[in-house]
Order: C-alpha cells, then sequence, then structure tokens
C-alpha cells in the first residue's frame, strides 16, 4: 500500500476551489428525506445551542466544532475521486446552494459561490462534478424551475431533496442568524478527508472502515438486555422469537424503520422531558432516546417499570409486540391509503415524521382494536388540522420547528382514553390562534410549492369524491412522466392585465394567490399554459371537476356535483372571464372548501361514531 493521508477539513478547506468526480459506477444520488431531515436537524440544533442573537459575528469562532464524518477520496491523474461520502457531499453541496438563495437580497452575505462552483479558462463548473446532473445544479444554483421529464432516478432525487432541505430548513435561522449559522457551518464543521493514490487502497481502505466485524446495533444490544433478565428459560425462548420475527418485519418494510420503531414508541410512552434550546442545556430523555434508546432504557429501566424478570417478559411480550405491530400499521398507512388512516398518509406527504409518537402516545395495550383505530384517527386529524393551519399562514412544519410543541402534545395525551383524548385534541386546536381566516392572501411561493401542491390535491381531490367520483389522491401527488403540477390560471403576461394593475409586481401578487391556482398534468401546462384563460376555458373543462367548475357546461347534466354544490351550500360559478374580483372570489371559495375539509368538529364526530 502506498501512502495514505489523512486530515481534518473544515467545509470551506475541503470545497473550496476543489474539484471532486465520481466514478460511473458510484453515481446514483440515493439519500432521501429522512436523511436530509436528519443532516438538517443535526447540524442547525448544535448551531442553536450556542447561538444568541446579541453576539458579534466573530464570537462564532468560540462556538463548538462539528464532526460530520469521512470521506475516502482516490487521487488519479491528478482528479479526487470520491470513493466513499459522495451522498454526504453532494448533500453538503444542495445545502450550500440553498443558503446561498437564501441569501438573496440580503446586505450582509457570506460569499459562499467558490465552495459550489469554480470557473477555469472563463468556464464554470460544480465543484462536485457529475455530468447528468449539471443542468439540475445549473437550475437550482439559478434559482430556476427544472423540468424532471425523462430525467434519471437519480437526478430526481436530487432535486427533491432540495426541495426537502428547503421545506426542513428552520424558519428561525433564515433571517438575522443566517450569516452566523453559515460562517459556523463553514469554519466549524469538519470532515476528516482520507486520500489514497489508487483505487485499490482506496476501496481497502473503505472495506476495513465498513466491514471489519459485525459490529452491533442499538436494537442488539436492547435485545440482549432484556432477554438476559428474563429467568425462565422457556419465556425467554418465545420472547426472543417473538422479537426475531417483528424485527424481520420491521426490516421489511424499509431501511429506518426498525430504528425509527423503536424511537416512536419509547418517546410516546416514557419522555417526559426535553432539552431546551439554550447553550450548554443537557439532554434529556427525549433526546437520549432518539440517539441511543439502548442505553437510555437501560438507566430508566426502574421508571420504566423493569424490576424482575417477568417486568421484562411483559415488555416483550405485551409492550413491543403492541406499539411495534401498530407502528408496522402507521408505516403501511403513510405510503398507501388505508381504509380509516388516510389521515396518516397525508401528514406523510408532508413529511411530518413526528406524527408517529403522537399518534402511538394514547395508545394502551389493552385498547381493543376499535379504541386502537379511533385514537388513531383523532390524533392524524388533529395533526392534519394543524399543520394545514400553519401552512395556510406561511408558517413552517419543519422537524425543529415542531419538535417541542408536539413534544408537549405528546405528554399531554399520553394514555389517555377515547373521550378526554377528544376534548383535549379539540380544545388544542381551540386555542390555535391562525386558521383559514387568518390569511386570505394564501399565495404560491418557492418555499410552499411543494406544500401547496398537497393542499390543491386535497381541495381537488374533496370536490371529487364528495360529488360521487373515485378518489385520485393518489394520482395528483404522484410522480412520473403524467404527473401534475399547480398550474396558474394567469399566464405570466402583465402587459395583458394592465388596465388593473399598475405595476408587475402587483399582477404577480394576484396570479400567485391560492385562488388563481389549479392542480393539472404537467402536459397541459406545457401545451395551454401560454394561452389567454378564454382560449384556456374550453380546456380546463376535459380536466378534474375542480378545474371543470370554471366552465359552465359543469353545471349541465351533472348531478352528482350538483348534490354536492347543494348540500354544502358552497357557492360554485362559471367564469366566462377571469379578473381580480375572479381570483378573490374563487379564494374565497377554496377557503370555504379548506374549512369543510380541515374541521375540528370532525374530531367529536369521531367519538360518537
Amino acid at each position: 500500500m502506498r501512502e495514505i493521508l489523512g486530515k481534518s477539513q473544515t467545509v470551506r478547506e475541503l470545497l473550496k476551489g476543489v474539484k471532486y468526480s465520481i466514478d460511473y459506477y458510484q453515481r446514483e444520488y440515493k439519500w432521501q428525506d429522512k436523511q436530509i431531515r436528519e443532516l438538517i436537524d443535526d447540524l442547525t440544533g448544535k448551531f442553536l445551542e450556542e447561538y444568541d442573537p446579541s453576539h458579534a459575528r466573530n464570537k462564532v469562532a468560540d462556538y463548538p466544532h462539528y464532526f460530520l464524518g469521512s470521506i475516502i477520496i482516490s487521487k488519479k491523474e491528478s482528479a479526487s475521486y470520491i470513493v466513499d461520502g459522495q451522498q454526504r457531499l453532494t448533500s453538503l453541496s444542495l445545502l450550500l446552494i440553498l443558503l446561498r438563495q437564501l441569501q438573496k437580497n440580503r446586505l450582509e452575505q457570506v460569499n459562499i459561490d467558490e465552495l459550489i462552483v469554480s470557473e477555469k479558462y472563463g468556464q464554470k463548473s460544480f465543484n462536485l462534478h457529475v455530468d447528468e446532473r449539471t443542468p439540475c445544479m445549473d437550475a437550482l444554483f439559478n434559482g430556476d424551475q427544472f423540468d424532471l421529464t425523462d430525467r434519471t432516478e437519480s437526478v430526481q432525487n436530487l432535486y427533491q431533496r432540495y426541495q426537502d432541505l428547503n421545506q426542513y430548513f428552520p424558519e428561525e435561522l433564515r433571517g438575522d442568524a443566517l450569516p452566523y449559522f453559515i460562517d459556523w457551518l463553514l469554519e466549524n464543521v469538519h470532515l476528516v478527508e482520507i486520500t489514497a493514490y489508487s483505487d485499490d487502497d482506496a476501496y481497502t481502505i473503505f472495506e476495513t472502515m465498513n466491514d471489519r466485524g459485525l459490529s452491533l446495533s442499538p436494537t442488539d444490544m436492547l435485545k440482549g438486555y432484556l432477554l438476559a433478565n428474563i429467568d425462565d428459560g422457556t419465556k425467554r425462548t418465545a420472547a426472543n422469537n417473538l422479537w426475531r420475527e417483528r424485527i424481520r418485519e420491521l426490516n421489511e418494510a424499509g431501511k429506518e424503520v426498525e430504528p425509527d420503531c423503536f424511537k416512536a414508541w419509547l418517546r410516546s410512552q416514557y419522555a417526559s422531558k426535553i432539552r431546551e434550546r439554550k447553550k450548554n442545556a443537557k439532554a434529556e430523555d427525549f433526546d437520549r432516546i432518539g440517539t441511543e434508546f439502548h442505553r437510555w432504557l437501560r438507566d430508566a429501566s426502574e421508571s420504566v417499570g423493569l424490576e424482575h424478570s417477568a417486568d421484562f417478559y411483559r415488555f416483550i411480550e405485551r409492550d413491543f409486540n403492541f406499539y411495534s405491530r401498530q407502528y408496522l400499521r402507521l408505516t403501511q398507512a403513510s405510503q398507501a391509503k388505508v381504509d380509516g388512516l388516510e389521515h396518516v398518509l397525508y401528514n406523510a406527504q408532508h413529511g411530518f415524521t413526528l406524527q408517529y409518537m403522537l399518534l402511538l402516545a394514547p395508545l394502551k395495550p389493552d385498547d381493543s382494536e376499535a379504541i386502537v383505530n379511533h385514537k388513531l384517527q383523532l390524533v392524524a386529524r388533529f395533526i392534519d388540522i394543524l399543520l394545514t393551519w400553519r401552512l395556510w399562514n406561511f408558517r413552517s412544519i419543519a422537524y425543529s420547528t415542531m419538535q417541542y410543541a408536539m413534544f408537549i402534545v405528546m405528554r399531554d395525551i399520553r394514555g389517555l382514553a377515547l373521550e378526554p383524548l377528544t376534548h383535549k385534541l379539540y380544545d388544542l386546536l381551540a386555542k390555535e390562534t391562525e386558521t383559514f381566516t387568518s390569511n386570505d392572501r394564501l399565495r404560491v411561493h418557492q418555499q410552499n410549492r411543494y406544500a401547496l401542491h398537497r393542499i390543491l390535491a386535497r381541495l381537488t381531490d374533496y370536490v371529487e369524491t364528495q360529488s360521487g367520483l373515485p378518489s385520485r389522491y393518489l394520482d395528483y401527488v404522484g410522480e412520473g412522466r403524467g404527473r401534475y403540477e399547480v398550474e396558474h390560471i394567469w399566464a405570466d403576461h402583465p402587459e395583458r392585465h394592465t388596465e388593473e394593475f399598475g405595476h408587475p409586481a402587483d399582477f404577480a401578487e394576484h396570479r400567485n394567490r391560492i385562488g388563481g391556482l389549479l392542480l393539472l398534468p404537467k402536459s397541459f401546462n406545457a401545451s395551454y399554459g401560454d394561452l389567454t384563460y378564454e382560449e384556456k376555458l374550453p380546456h380546463y373543462n376535459t380536466q378534474n371537476l375542480l378545474s371543470r367548475s370554471l366552465h359552465p357546461q359543469c353545471y349541465e347534466y351533472n348531478p352528482g356535483f350538483l348534490r354536492f354544490m347543494q348540500e354544502s351550500g358552497l357557492l360554485f360559478k362559471p367564469h366566462a372571464q377571469f379578473k381580480k374580483a375572479d381570483i378573490e372570489e374563487r379564494g374565497l371559495l377554496y377557503r370555504k372548501l379548506a374549512e369543510l375539509i380541515w374541521c375540528p368538529d370532525d374530531l367529536l364526530e369521531i367519538l360518537v361514531t
């Protein structure tokens, strides 16, 4: 083996003016929203432990440092090829692009362009260079929309993970704290770069670091601790068999389902404190369960009720069996529509992973199946209403923003019977000050386009199902060639509307309002998006029912829709033209629709069914 170098580098040192390539056989970018959320939560959480708005920026130099992991590089013909760590470096590059966008139009900016791109002979190229990604990276770098049609799965994933970064990045760091966070990320976050000078040496290092021995997972260590404390050999064998079979099912359900199940279960039933967001605050049980649940349970065994052999057997045979089975149900419901648990899917569509600990919190192992289902429906609907109210009012639903508030809710609903649970959740919603009536200017923008797509999908699907048509919600939120997109009723031509708007900015503000939006196939926008409203109107009549409701023919020979109009009292009407007043009228209609779909009174109805 030839020379091997290992060196700790800051993010700035690692990326400034340095070109990295990835071999063709390793080019897939595979991170999912879970890994992105964890990256954002880890980085922003560490920064916020120290940040104080009263600090001068140079105080950031004294903030704690953070280790982000290692990368392995193979040097070939003066080029640096990434052997291990490309997922992390790609995600870091996407985060830097997001931070660049967030800095736009700010007086105080940190120069990060040189960490993303560099220039040679007048040609700019990305520091992490992969040919097939370049058009997508260009669009993200310039803040442009990007057409995913016929793009590889890796490129589609790249684009979606950027949207996730935008969604999960905390609101509290988008203001005055932003340059402080960028300084900290560039100067105080480190990676270890291990450099070899042949592929053979680089892959030997990779295999040594990853495959030498089979390290026990936290779940393995927890299992060993629990089984070792069961004295009865027959019961220990039965508990082991149950554990092994359930772990198999959890692993078959997805890569991270197993550890996430334990975190959600143990937090939902036992977490009583959470770390304060301040300097030197200590990790509490909520935090420890998230990072080392096996050690936490050993330390907390007495408070959990694990003292005698029978307690440990019960913990596996009853508690683990019950909560892991419910978690598996919720995992399935988060990926496809399950009767009675549809709102779990809706919440999962917003990437709201905090829902699982909330859903498990009121459940008790001796609850009947009917009681379990009622409790899950109540909590899922509560979350759905709360998230939609926040999104309607331009509030963040990112993990870091919502974590503390959801911890409090989880703790307060733990183990509640059906009736007190219903009234508790209903009262929590009643205390919310921001609902649909608080914002009559909801509009689409770059940060909320994904969330608004989901809201429009619910509005559209509700109109159709209430009119007797089958649900097409999954079509409306699906990916692929036939995917749907948010469509502006007005084409982007302010010159067509000068009689109502004296300035293009006023036109754009109204054009983006929810009353001027529809959900239509991407191919529709490509074909008709630039036409005038009057030219598009006949084509709207061929689309979903919410779009068709603009056209007079929708109100002829359409008994299901007419019955829905009468029963709901919603003032649908055709629009021969679409002016400023029409957008405002249509926006009010959408708001009234939303109030029917996301109605707190539905919680009380679940109680009596």
